[in-house]
């Protein structure tokens, strides 16, 4: 089950602090092949938390878009979109 079909959006602070705050759901960081990082919360702040280099290991890969799905069950949903897209970053499930 992957993100709903959506445009992507560039991985920077202007497109990310255009996002209303409070939105909870899971949010998925990629660049052209490989998927970076998949996360969950709230998306605006997440984003913002590692754009400000939170993990290392994102700011390292290089993410340059971001996809979203805002939804209440977003732990269930995290799970499986990390166990199908096997992105870097993610040292584990949940």
């Amino acid at each position: 089950m992957p993100f709903p079909q959506q445009e992507p959006r560039l991985y920077t602070r202007a497109d990310v602090e255009a996002l209303s705050p409070g939105q909870l759901g899971v949010y998925g960081l990629y660049r052209a092949g490989l998927w970076v990082y998949v996360g969950n919360g709230d998306i605006r702040q997440r984003l913002l938390d590692h754009l400000n280099g939170d993990n290392p290991c994102i700011s390292a890969s290089g993410p340059t878009h971001w996809v979203s799905a805002v939804t209440s069950a977003y732990d269930q949903l995290e799970r499986q979109l990390i166990l199908e897209l096997s992105p870097v970053c993610n040292q584990r499930v949940g």
